[in-house]
Order: structure tokens, then C-alpha cells, then sequence
């Protein structure tokens, strides 16, 4: 009998583990520390730099679940970039947020396709979901697109193999 305890004890042990390295793998399990990069926002018309914003990058299942959700707040210049690993139709929702933001939706070549204006929401139960084309997402303060002339259209600049640990 004791035998058959230490096994099963070695088995569940080794299912935990090969769980555990999966999921970390699959970014079912969050990754810890953001890696930072920096965007720039250039018109599409003239090539004028729009806005330069550092961010943190959510490129596994977890950080983008979570996105800022834990964030209190954002520096004027701050936001998050949400990696997916192909172009599609993607949506996101303000899930336990504190402070409204614009949600941005750029395609794979770096061309915004969509801008949301995104209010703080009051029901949990029912949230609003912002749904927009492209590979990349970014999220900002309210209001930073429009401050700064930023359109459909524009064009985001960044080196995804240029990450930093936090800034």
C-alpha cells in the first residue's frame, strides 16, 4: 500500500509539473514582469511624429487578460501594446478598470484601424465590448488620439526586439 501512495504521490507531482511548464508555454500562466517598449505615432499624410508613448507589452494570454485592469492609473505618456500572434478580429472589454482609455486597433503593417473612446463601466455584469481588425492593440489615455490629431489611418512605429524591463 505504501508503495502505491508514494506512486500516485510522484505521478500527481509530475502531472502539476508538466501542467505548469504547458500552461507557462501556452500563456495560460502569466509570465511575470511586463517587458517595456516604445511606440511612435506618425502621420499617415505628412510623416509628422504625432506622439511617442512607452508601453508595456502584453504578449501572452494572461497579461493580456488582465491588461490594466491592475493599473490604477497611466503617466500621459504610458499605455500597453497587446501582441497577437496574427491579424484578426479581436475584442476587448474594460474589465475592472479605474480610469477610461482609448482602445487602438493596428494592423500588421502598423496602420490604425480603429479607435475606441472607452468609458469607465459602472456594470460589471454587462460590459461593452470594443471590437476593431489587426494584430496589435493599443490602449491609452482617454482622449490622447484626439489631443493629438491621431486618426484612422496613422501610422505606430515599434521595434518589438528593442524590450526593456521596467522603465
Amino acid at each position: 500500500m505504501t508503495s502505491r501512495r508514494i506512486f500516485v504521490a510522484i505521478a500527481v507531482v509530475g502531472l502539476l509539473a508538466v501542467g505548469g511548464v504547458v500552461g507557462y508555454q501556452l500563456g495560460f500562466i502569466a509570465g511575470g514582469e511586463y517587458e517595456w517598449t516604445t511606440i511612435e505615432i506618425e502621420s499617415a499624410d505628412t510623416g509628422e511624429e504625432l506622439g511617442v508613448v512607452d508601453v508595456r507589452i502584453a504578449d501572452d494570454f494572461a497579461k493580456r487578460y488582465t491588461g490594466l485592469s491592475d493599473t490604477e492609473s497611466l503617466d500621459d505618456d504610458e499605455g500597453m501594446l497587446f501582441i497577437h500572434d496574427e491579424p484578426g478580429t479581436y475584442s476587448y472589454v474594460m474589465r475592472n478598470m479605474d480610469f477610461p482609455i482609448d482602445i487602438v486597433f493596428i494592423d500588421e503593417d502598423g496602420y490604425i484601424t480603429e479607435i475606441h473612446s472607452a468609458p469607465v463601466e459602472e456594470n460589471q455584469d454587462d460590459l461593452t465590448s470594443y471590437t476593431g481588425e489587426g494584430q496589435f492593440i493599443l490602449e491609452v489615455n482617454e482622449g490622447y488620439m484626439a489631443d493629438r490629431g491621431i486618426t484612422i489611418g496613422d501610422r505606430v512605429e515599434f521595434d518589438l526586439d528593442d524590450r526593456r524591463p521596467r522603465r
